[in-house]
């Protein structure tokens, strides 16, 4: 699979992605902090995280919460407003469990909504 950031940024533009007026703080695996501020509802953190090359967020299987390759850190204050992981979720954290914390999620299964404008995540380190 292709992993160059920038070849998924036309795909999501074409399917209507990067068009509403949510935000989101990514800090990526290198450090670099990305202020989104074009995100629309219903998009989930791994598919805006793809589209705007954020370092780590690769998300391999698609979106189908299979892979665990667009682990985030939810940031302090949103785990509530976020939720838990279900079963399925958990089930692949566990596979990353040497780099999981009781913060994690999978990008991909989060969406957003306005009560999650302004979200802080921190791109998790790939598993050993």
């Amino acid at each position: 699979m292709d992993r160059t950031p920038g070849v998924h940024a036309n795909k999501h533009c074409e399917e209507g992605y990067g068009m509403g007026n949510l935000k989101v703080t990514m800090t990526d695996t290198a450090g670099k902090v990305h202020e989104i501020t074009d995100v629309a509802e219903g998009q989930s953190l791994m598919e805006i995280g793809r589209a705007h090359g954020v370092a780590g967020i690769f998300g391999d299987c698609g979106g189908g919460c299979a892979c665990a390759t667009c682990h985030v850190y939810i940031g302090e204050g949103w785990g509530e407003k976020v939720g838990q992981p279900d079963d399925i979720e958990f089930a692949m954290l566990d596979m990353v469990s040497d780099v999981a914390r009781e913060n994690s999620r999978l990008g991909c299964q989060v969406r957003m909504s306005p009560e999650l404008d302004g979200i802080s995540v921190t791109v998790a380190p790939t598993a050993a």
